[in-house]
């Protein structure tokens, strides 16, 4: 079994020359007459280049190295050193697609399926809001903020990915304030609500630190992968104490992924990455929402991470009036997750998670067009469609 990397190059390199490079340098290196004794098991791990191909109207190429899958340790840090590691700084250069064996790394612990069966949702798509203000709040706020949603049908929380564990409201006193929420809702409708838990700090407690959320009532939590390493996602994903899912959020991707010829691309980052590195569900902007993103990128991300049972959840300027556009993309396996389009909704937060039911309600009849009073319509007035 192998592993597959497309490299793209822009006009003026020569794509050949350079994936030998990669193939060679990445890999086992070059050796001489002293290693003579050792040379075949030393090609056992080399690269090899496979193929390269040249868009004449662009003059971008795409190379293609196979790597041996011996040179790794099924994870994602020893696979991105391999494929990237030395070379990333070498020039002008972009990971555009990593095909993996389908063992490689790890699925998800519920994904889809699982946070689904948790929910008891099983036929349409899910609701997700996100605390605003991000920071500020006190424990006490959060817990009345859940409880206005909560009561008006949201499926999912999170906290912002910028709110630590901060004295004006500790991970814990947030967790167990909406913990008591989210108890006195099963009680009294039946439902289940998800709050995803934003887990910081130090690598050497990060582990240790989820396990206790989880322990005193964290029904799902919240990961930063990328500032904090793909070996703590993994790390948590494979922990047999953290039985709950793992939202994943995009937070520096920008970084990685927005240069046009240099970094990765987005769908192999948020999509192939994290579907083998354990995550349940994850994060990353719409093309139609407030970040500049592309639709095409989108595209690859959901499909990598639907093949893993991962939920993808397209972010960043969700609205009620996009639902169209986004069940037109998604279907039902698809989790809308908005902040201020539903906390800064004119008439409040219940009515925000309430626009996006009837959204979803007036899609289903493919009747979007004579919308009646009522919170959908407050919210298209606001927001617009699309």
């Amino acid at each position: 079994m192998m592993i597959e990397v497309d490299y793209r190059f822009p006009p003026g390199v020569d794509a050949e020359k350079q994936a030998k490079v990669i193939a060679v340098g990445q890999t086992a290196g070059t050796w001489d007459a002293r290693f003579a004794h050792r040379e075949a098991a030393l090609r056992e791990h080399l690269g090899e280049v496979i193929g390269v191909k040249t868009e004449a109207s662009t003059g971008y190429s795409i190379a293609t190295v196979r790597f041996p899958l011996t040179n790794v340790e099924n994870d994602i840090s020893s696979l991105l050193t391999m494929i990237f590691g030395k070379y990333s700084m070498a020039g002008a250069a972009k990971v555009v697609a990593v095909r993996l064996p389908r063992s490689y790394g790890l699925s998800p612990k519920l994904g889809i399926s699982g946070i689904r069966e948790r929910l008891g949702v099983f036929d349409r798509p899910l609701v997700m809001a996100i605390f605003k203000p991000a920071l500020g709040l006190s424990a006490a706020d959060h817990a009345g903020i859940l409880k206005e949603v909560a009561y008006a049908g949201l499926d999912i929380i999170k906290d912002d990915e910028i709110l630590g564990d901060l004295d004006t409201a500790p991970t814990l006193q947030r967790l167990e304030a909406c913990r008591q929420v989210i108890d006195e809702v099963k009680q009294k409708t039946g439902r289940t609500v998800l709050y995803a838990v934003n887990v910081t700090g130090n690598a050497d407690k990060l582990v240790e630190k989820a396990r206790l959320l989880v322990q005193v009532g964290a029904n799902a939590l919240l990961l930063n992968v990328l500032p904090y390493g793909f070996s703590v996602l993994q790390a948590l994903a494979a922990d047999e104490q953290i039985n709950v899912p793992i939202f994943t959020h995009p937070a520096l991707a920008g970084a990685l992924c927005a240069a046009p010829d240099h970094g990765m691309a987005y769908s192999v980052i948020l999509g192939t990455l994290m579907a083998h590195g354990g995550a349940d569900a994850v994060l990353y902007p719409a093309h139609y929402g407030s970040l500049p993103f592309d639709a095409v990128e989108e595209a690859k991300i959901k499909d990598s991470l639907r093949d893993r049972n991962v939920f993808p959840v397209p972010s960043a300027g969700i609205h009620p009036g996009i639902v169209p556009k986004a069940i037109a993309d998604y279907g039902n396996d698809v989790i809308l997750n908005a902040g201020t389009g539903i906390m800064d909704h004119p008439d409040g937060a219940a009515s925000g998670v309430k626009a996006f039911f009837e959204a979803l309600e007036r899609v289903e009849k493919q009747d979007f067009d004579e919308v009646p009073d009522g919170a959908l319509k407050r919210a298209l007035e606001k927001w617009g469609k699309g």
